[in-house]
């Protein structure tokens, strides 16, 4: 046979109650990161066929350097600049692959980036293409960041340090202690690297994220996902000039990969004008994470703080029944299990955005009663 040895790691898969595949999306959104309902927005809509109707390319038709460089692309990132008060703007197709060259690209040979234990797979990706050493320190805990330079530096470390983290974990709701990390950089003379993939539009002044303040500074690169909250594609990633003439000259990834399409970087720069222009939308998200606080809580749903809310139930199997009971009477809530978590915590994610209603999370609270028992 000869895709064999993919056929026995499928079947490895099915018999850990592990193997994936994809199915058409149902039920009210417990799931997706539409945080503030902007996917499906008539702002965005509108902006995308009046684009369409003056011209507007569909496709790039090649990457940044050769032809593929629109004046869309050129104008989302002044306008991400100045919003979110940057020397420079970067736009990807995706998050994963900013996150991949960002990590891949800027650390180089005798580095060190010390990173969060939970950080994204896809800054694992990137150092797993680094020249850099990588280290990882223990979850939210500056201290530990800290005690890792201090003995990289011991052992004879001279390079720079690059200091990862995300601001809001997608699996946990919870913050990195950005003050504190920012804090040690100074005084280390390190980059800090913060993904606010799950921060930016729902959290700070006109959805400036977690990290609003730090921006500007020298030291700081933050990671702006599109796809979340700005209901749109793609990434941008944020900060000195140098960081944005760096990719664009060494990120192998960027050089070599055709550009976003000019209708994308056209929208989400309608999204950031969405998220000055409305702030009733995160006015409404945070009610509705209020009213999931105080109606989830006797379930064992933990509050954090966010709009991402876990339910952690530990086994795996019992996870994913929950899970499909819930999903059985109408509810997008999905289970996740390792080794997107790790062992032991497998959990339900509840995931609050616009597209859901306070009476539905009600609605949500009496069938996850049942499906708990």
């Amino acid at each position: 046979m000869m895709f064999a040895d993919q056929e026995r790691d499928l079947a490895t898969l099915a018999a850990a109650d592990r193997y994936r595949s994809l199915r058409p999306r149902t039920g009210v959104d417990f799931a997706s990161n539409d945080y503030l309902g902007l996917a499906g927005s008539d702002r965005l809509r509108a902006a995308m066929i009046e684009a369409l109707s003056r011209g507007v390319p569909v496709g790039s038709g090649g990457s940044r350097l050769l032809r593929g460089n629109a004046p869309e692309h050129e104008t989302l990132e002044a306008d991400a600049a100045r919003f979110f008060r940057t020397e420079a703007a970067l736009f990807f197709a995706s998050g994963y692959i900013a996150n991949t060259i960002l990590f891949a690209t800027l650390p180089q040979r005798g580095d060190l980036i010390v990173h969060d234990a939970l950080i994204h797979a896809s800054a694992h990706e990137g150092m797993r293409l680094t020249r850099a050493t990588c280290v990882s320190a223990e979850h939210n805990d500056a201290s530990a960041f800290e005690d890792v330079i201090a003995n990289w530096r011991k052992t004879g470390g001279k390079g720079r340090v690059w200091i990862a983290v995300e601001s809001l974990y997608s699996m946990d709701g919870d913050r990195a202690p950005l003050a504190d990390l920012a804090r040690i950089a100074d005084r280390h003379d390190a980059i800090l690297l913060i993904d606010e993939a799950h921060a930016t539009g729902v959290f700070g002044t006109d959805g400036h994220g977690l990290a609003e303040g730090l921006d500007g500074r020298d030291n700081v690169i933050t990671l702006r996902t599109c796809g979340k909250a700005l209901g749109c594609e793609g990434a941008l990633l944020c900060g000195p000039a140098v960081m944005r003439a760096f990719i664009v000259n060494r990120g192998r990834g960027f050089i070599f990969s055709t550009a976003p399409s000019p209708l994308m970087a056209l929208a989400v720069g309608e999204a950031l004008r969405i998220m000055a222009d409305e702030p009733a939308r995160r006015a409404r998200l945070w009610d509705l994470v209020a009213t999931a606080e105080r109606v989830l809580a006797p379930y064992g749903v933990a509050a954090t703080g966010s709009q991402i809310l876990p339910l952690i139930v530990g086994d795996a199997a019992r996870t994913m029944h929950v899970a499909g009971a819930i999903q059985a009477a109408g509810f997008d809530v999905r289970g996740i299990r390792p080794p997107t978590v790790p062992q032991g915590t497998s959990r339900l994610r509840i995931s609050l955005t616009l597209n859901a209603t306070a009476a539905d999370i009600e609605a949500l609270g009496e069938v996850m009663k049942e499906a708990l028992q």
